[in-house]
């Protein structure tokens, strides 16, 4: 449906019409009387348009609902309405809006006039109004939770709305009797919203790109208010969603000035999401923080939100030359396996076949060349971390016994060390075996540990917090060593005789709010030392100088990224896993296997 659509949209201020959006020419100069005078009518109220009552429209019908009980935000009370057009059906899945702050007759109107026209799909829409934890009767409250619910960067909110605000929706009826049913396809499902509703909006889009793709942000706070400012720098750097935008702001838009400037933030991320490849528009008027344009251009961005369905929305392609570099075009994410409990201690072998353990079931599975897991032993202690050594044993950290062990090709285990509470570790092509150990809580230092080839292990430093995985560079120059609870990453010194020297605090990642730590575990490197961490944000690709200039989600909704290692028989292919799903994906350059000799590695200036 609508292949063919063509809009345009105009915003009128007080000194005149700025054009915006597609198909336009290339001054308002050129456009005519009619649609100046339209737009001046809309504006004015006198217009009857799609903003007003058509005759002979089918009229849809509101139901009220409340969400009881929230786990995500327990307390809090949480109405909301539901807007059913006449025209739907419940034999076919309906297209959803979800508008924050609520959906009222304006909303419907348009969504009646443009669904009688067959402009847009038969499309539910569904108003949340935020929580508050009140005091009693009236408008006082305890708590307004509308900027902690919209404004948070993090996966609240759209689990809030996928997981209990929706299937609450699905329990209502219509007047007549029939059950909702919405679609649970990320194409048929948009969200829009004004202020802290416009960049929640874009929250349940970016979080989740499983369940919401459509998004339209009216004067959205891309500000400091709760991280929403570092939205640009996070779609600039993270592989493209498959997302479609539209961004709606006016030049005098800054409603406190302490926050920054709601246009300057709005046109940053244009910019980044440009930049990035989103199929993005925007509308720039002259106005405050004002939500009546936006309203006025409601059904034109409507229009061009649906532009094509059903044909699924595509991720683009980023200008981002590190995602270039590292990426192969049309190579995604693969899935390996599922279903496993707490999957994790990627290691690869010579041959390049995977290794990896689920902990809580003891069994350890080997991914072969034909690409699926196998088991290659049971009944094994609950290993946390693994990593092949240049025997080609298999070598892990076993937390709960304080044990390091090793595992000969027969799937039979000795102890290597004890008195070790070890995380990660890796093996070096002198047989050298690294070991962290974090502290009993996370406000305890961390122990680096060395374990000669002879047995003799030592503590070469200490002092990190939650010290997690540990890689080398090609050279085997430098050790890094991540911080599971904060954003660093620790680069040393190596010396001949394996300890360690000139400690700094060099890699830093990307966090988020919730729970404000990165989750460094794993790490690997490919040949040209480029590094690749496993964070709750995704596999975090930082370059030699100790910057994040990628990052690369993996297909799961909000999941972080445990354990990354390569594989493959080019050791071209990175595995990564969420705990629960293994994935794999080629890339351009070809992995540093730890076990291997030093690699002569160019070092640059910057």
């Amino acid at each position: 449906m609508f292949p063919n659509l063509r809009f345009t949209l105009l915003i009128l201020s007080s000194t005149g019409c700025l054009l915006v959006g597609a198909d336009q020419p290339s001054d308002s100069d050129s456009q005519t009387p009619e649609i100046i005078q339209k737009i001046q009518r809309e504006l004015t109220g006198d217009y009857t348009g799609d903003s007003k009552p058509q005759p002979g429209v089918p009229k849809g019908e509101f139901i009220d609902g409340a969400v009881p009980d929230s786990k995500i935000y327990p307390g809090s009370s949480h109405p909301f309405k539901v807007f059913v057009p006449a025209q739907y059906t419940p034999d076919k899945p309906a297209c959803l809006l979800v508008r924050l702050d609520g959906v009222g007759n304006d909303e419907g109107i348009v969504l009646d006039n443009l669904i009688a026209k067959g402009e847009i799909p038969v499309t539910i829409a569904v108003g949340l109004i935020p929580g508050r934890i009140s005091k009693g009767e009236g408008k006082d409250a305890y708590r307004f939770n509308r900027s902690f619910e919209f404004d948070s960067m993090n996966e609240d909110l759209p689990n809030y709305v996928i997981d209990e605000l929706l299937p609450a929706v699905e329990k209502l009826t219509t007047k007549d009797g029939r059950p909702i049913h919405l679609s649970n396809n990320p194409n048929d499902r948009a969200a829009t919203g004004l202020s802290s509703g416009g960049i929640g909006a874009f929250t349940l889009a970016w979080e989740r790109p499983d369940s919401f793709s459509r998004v339209y942000s009216i004067i959205g706070t891309f500000v400091s208010m709760r991280g929403g400012h570092e939205y640009a720098a996070l779609v600039r750097k993270t592989e493209p969603k498959p997302i479609r935008i539209f961004l709606e702001d006016g030049s005098a838009d800054a409603w406190n000035p302490l926050f920054g400037s709601w246009f300057m933030a709005n046109q940053e991320m244009e910019a980044a999401l440009t930049f990035s490849g989103y199929d993005v528009q925007h509308a720039w008027g002259v106005h405050g923080h004002d939500p009546k344009d936006g309203f006025v251009i409601f059904p034109d961005v409507m229009r061009w939100l649906w532009a094509g369905w059903p044909a699924p929305l595509q991720a683009g392609t980023s200008k981002n030359d590190m995602l270039k570099a590292i990426l192969v075009p049309g190579e995604n994410w693969q899935l390996v396996g599922n279903g496993y409990k707490s999957a994790s201690g990627l290691a690869s072998k010579q041959n390049g076949d995977v290794y990896f353990a689920d902990s809580p079931d003891q069994t350890i599975y080997r991914i072969g060349a034909d690409g699926k897991p196998a088991i290659f032993a049971q009944q094994t202690p609950p290993v946390c971390c693994e990593a092949f050594g240049p025997d080609g044993n298999l070598y892990a950290t076993v937390p709960s016994t304080k044990k390091v062990v090793a595992f000969s090709d027969n799937g039979t285990s000795k102890d290597i060390a004890d008195g070790i509470r070890g995380h990660g570790i890796v093996v070096t092509s002198d047989k050298n075996i690294y070991v962290t150990e974090p502290g009993e809580h996370s406000d305890e230092p961390s122990s680096i540990w060395l374990i000669k080839p002879t047995g003799d292990k030592s503590t070469i430093d200490s002092g990190l917090l939650s010290a997690s995985g540990l890689a080398f560079s090609p050279d085997k120059a430098l050790l890094f060593v991540a911080e599971a609870s904060t954003k660093w990453i620790y680069s040393y010194l190596t010396q001949p005789d394996a300890t360690l020297l000139n400690k700094e605090r060099f890699y830093w990642l990307h966090m988020p709010d919730i729970p404000n730590e990165s989750g460094a575990e794993d790490m690997a490197v490919d040949t040209l030392g480029i590094l690749y961490v496993a964070t709750r944000m995704g596999v975090q690709v930082c370059d030699r100088n100790g910057r994040v200039r990628a990052i690369l989600p993996l297909p799961t909704p909000c999941g972080p990224v445990r354990s990354v290692c390569w594989g493959g028989s080019m050791f071209d292919t990175l595995y990564a896993t969420d705990g629960n799903k293994v994935y794999s994906r080629k890339l351009k350059v070809p992995g540093y296997a730890q076990w291997t000799p030093p690699a002569i590695l160019v070092h640059g200036s910057n």
